[in-house]
């Protein structure tokens, strides 16, 4: 027999029978525990005990513990900022939503476990679909193809992160620097490099580079050409017929920071 999807966004928010303990309260204890010692640190008798409450209070909010996930993904959700919009360009406001994701993956890691496995339903959630969907709009997309570039801009960001999540949790565990675990695996990575020139002499060039820099820098730049790609696909898409492979007369190049304005 099939299960049926329930999720606590599916039933009524019951009243609190204790004044002392909320709802709210158990999101924001949740997301601190998991915050400050992972998710295997999460149980029910847990926060409870970090409540000061039994866990029967805490079941009476909510069903189990996947319940309880749900309510602190949204409020992660909620974290995300999103730009109006009318009021920039929709480059500004896609760049900034995706800087406000990375920025949030980075303060909550245990996170990305989530996303894509957990249904995304809540308030939070929405409203900040609702809002990139419409900056995609306002770029000039139509139909489906508002979600697919706002499926694809999470993906990029998603993607470029979660490596960057495991790196950090290693040097949470080995407690050197970004620079001393890279200076430390440097000698491997070059002697396995060793019948390959090219990689060789690139990975050279690492000794002196600064990691975290380098990878600030990586996401702008992948970053900045997935945008260019999508402006570049608006421009085609507002070609005339005859004309695609040329720009337009007064068509800014992909990219073009004052393009954008005049169009935002």
């Amino acid at each position: 027999m099939k299960e049926h999807f329930s999720s606590v966004w599916t039933r009524e928010q019951r009243t609190a029978k204790s004044p002392t303990l909320s709802r709210a309260q158990i999101v924001r204890a949740a997301l601190e525990l998991l915050d400050a010692e992972g998710l295997d640190a999460l149980s029910m008798r847990r926060l409870g005990a970090r409540l000061g409450s039994g866990t029967t209070s805490i079941y009476w909010h909510v069903a189990n513990k996947d319940e309880l996930l749900e309510l602190v993904l949204d409020e992660v959700y909620g974290e995300f900022t999103l730009l109006d919009p009318r009021e920039t360009t929709w480059r500004n406001a896609a760049s900034s939503f995706a800087y406000g994701i990375r920025q949030a993956l980075f303060k909550h890691p245990w996170v990305i476990t989530f996303i894509g496995t957990t249904p995304a339903i809540g308030p939070n959630a929405m409203r900040m679909m609702s809002g990139l969907v419409a900056t995609f709009d306002h770029a000039g997309f139509r139909g489906l193809d508002q979600d697919y570039a706002a499926s694809a801009l999470m993906a990029y960001v998603f993607g470029v992160t979660a490596p960057e999540l495991s790196w950090q949790s290693v040097l949470a565990r080995t407690g050197l620097t970004s620079n001393e675990l890279q200076a430390s695996i440097q000698p491997t990575v070059e002697k396995a490099a060793a019948d390959h020139p090219g990689l060789a002499a690139r990975y050279a060039e690492f000794r002196t580079m600064d990691v975290d820099t380098a990878r600030a820098l990586n996401f702008e730049f992948g970053l900045t050409c997935f945008l260019d790609g999508l402006e570049a696909r608006l421009n085609r898409a507002a070609s005339p017929p005859g004309s695609r492979g040329r720009p337009a007369p007064d068509a800014p190049a992909a990219g073009d920071d004052a393009g954008s304005r005049r169009r935002g």
